[in-house]
């Protein structure tokens, strides 16, 4: 089985290293790595050439869903991670998200993180423990901005040995899922794809979209599952963290509707479908 790894970047050139020597130290399976640089003017284009990657040059900004786009249209794999490039792994985490995910039949998933491990308080402790931890070294960088070296104290302030708190997590959560989803960090099959199509251009928020059309299908087609979060395999997400430079504005922005605007009423219907038969 081969993993078509598919990532979206903006500059962020140490936070870049750290996610590329995540991937070669933890991922199991081979891999390709398509990365969609938009317009990068730090070194990081050059940076993800230089290490192999399959590098697609946009000369602008372009929104989350195209960039995604962009990346499926030249993946080889037989199933597709679709993850931003703010993220430290655990050890296995493709592995064992895909044998989760199997063993529970799904064909698009997520690993989870502080933004939604499963439990609402622990959630909760987990997010404000990462706003303290954040906002103490957001000040401590100052102007000079946030080097490899900060980014890994960063983690490290927050779960003490990550090793052994990622394993100790996959122990205490193994082959569990909840309904859901964490943006961060996508998996679909090829099958996912066929039944679904690929991401909605019109969608910033295109993670959400996903989770609705999965719901929805699953309602009325009955032929695949709803998108569920892997509790075992828990991922750190640095989670927008203020940089020196910020992102341009889209260049496809004016494309862009806000999720309400073509979900509406269904999308409170298929919500309110998933609140009514919660286990």
């Amino acid at each position: 089985m081969k993993l078509s790894i598919i990532t979206a970047v903006h500059n962020q050139l140490p936070m870049n290293r750290i996610y590329v020597e995540e991937l070669r130290r933890r991922t199991d399976l081979p891999y390709e790595l398509i990365v969609v640089d938009n317009a990068s003017t730090d070194g990081s284009r050059e940076f993800f050439a230089s290490q192999g990657a399959t590098l697609i040059a946009n000369q602008a900004n372009y929104s989350y869903p195209r960039c995604q786009n962009q990346g499926l249209a030249v993946a080889t794999g037989d199933v597709l991670a679709f993850l931003n490039n703010d993220l430290c792994f655990p050890d296995h985490w493709d592995t064992r998200l895909l044998a989760t995910m199997e063993a529970h039949g799904l064909d698009v998933a997520t690993a989870c993180g502080a933004e939604n491990a499963g439990d609402r308080e622990v959630t909760r402790r987990l997010h404000r423990r990462w706003h303290r931890v954040k906002g103490v070294n957001l000040a401590l960088a100052g102007f000079s901005g946030l080097s490899e070296r900060t980014l890994r104290r960063m983690q490290r302030w927050m779960y003490g040995d990550w090793e052994r708190f990622s394993e100790a997590w996959y122990r205490d959560h193994r082959n569990q899922v909840a309904e859901g989803f964490v943006g961060a960090a996508v998996v679909q099959t090829r099958r996912a794809i066929d039944l679904l199509g690929p991401w909605d251009e019109r969608m910033q928020t295109a993670d959400f979209d996903l989770y609705l059309r999965a719901r929805k299908r699953h309602m009325e087609k009955g032929d695949i599952r709803p998108c569920h979060v892997v509790l075992d395999v828990y991922v750190h997400h640095f989670m927008k963290l203020t940089l020196k430079a910020r992102r341009p504005r889209f260049a496809d922005a004016d494309k862009l509707v806000p999720l309400g605007e073509k979900w509406g009423e269904e999308g409170a219907r298929l919500l309110a479908y998933r609140a009514d038969h919660q286990p």
